[in-house]
């Protein structure tokens, strides 16, 4: 049998899918508006990302004219504080630092609250175990402290802190912290 001509077999199958469609068109017409929505949500994500694209590229253009701040005023460290924060405590509540006993003969460091702090760890890291000695002075550290100094340490001395800190204070947060750096060493060998 002889094949028909291009064109009839186009239109041909145009037909076919036009009784298709117009099969399916109940179907099409329900989804239509969930379509719709979807489309919607999808060209406001995409002018959205243009918008940030543009202010990041704005702010770029606009750093370049104005100087950078060498100190920006909104940080502060608690070494560059000058005054004592003696706002109350509110339930009334004193801490160790502002009960404890000073000697008479210091007055230095009755009027200086930084160095009643001082003075009461020395007092208790004298009494404590030996600090390990993969981090000197982490008995003192804060967590974040503690997150900028352990990025230099190898898992055999982030090891040591774990036994240190689980023997002693056993914070929680420190563990996981340490327990997730070491992890994450081992993984990268």
């Amino acid at each position: 049998m002889k094949q028909l001509p291009l064109p009839v077999r186009v239109a041909a199958g145009l037909a076919v899918t036009a009784v298709d469609r117009a099969r399916h068109l109940p179907e099409k017409l329900a989804e239509l508006p969930v379509t719709m929505v979807s489309q919607a949500l999808q060209l406001s994500m995409r002018l959205q990302q243009q918008m940030t694209e543009l202010a990041i590229k704005g702010d770029s253009a606009l750093s370049s004219l104005r100087p950078v701040e060498e100190t920006p005023e909104w940080a502060t460290f608690d070494e560059d504080a000058t005054a004592y924060d003696a706002t109350p405590n509110l339930n009334g509540a004193r801490s160790r630092f502002e009960t404890t006993k000073l000697d008479d003969a210091d007055d230095t460091v009755k009027d200086d609250p930084w160095s009643a702090e001082e003075s009461v760890i020395q007092r208790e890291l004298d009494n404590a175990d030996e600090p390990p000695a993969a981090l000197p002075g982490y008995p003192d550290l804060t967590l974040p402290q503690l997150r900028a100094r352990m990025r230099r340490l190898n898992v055999d001395e982030l090891s040591e802190l774990v036994d240190y800190e689980r023997a002693h204070a056993d914070r929680p947060e420190f563990v996981g912290m340490l327990t997730r750096r070491i992890g994450t060493l081992l993984d990268q060998q």
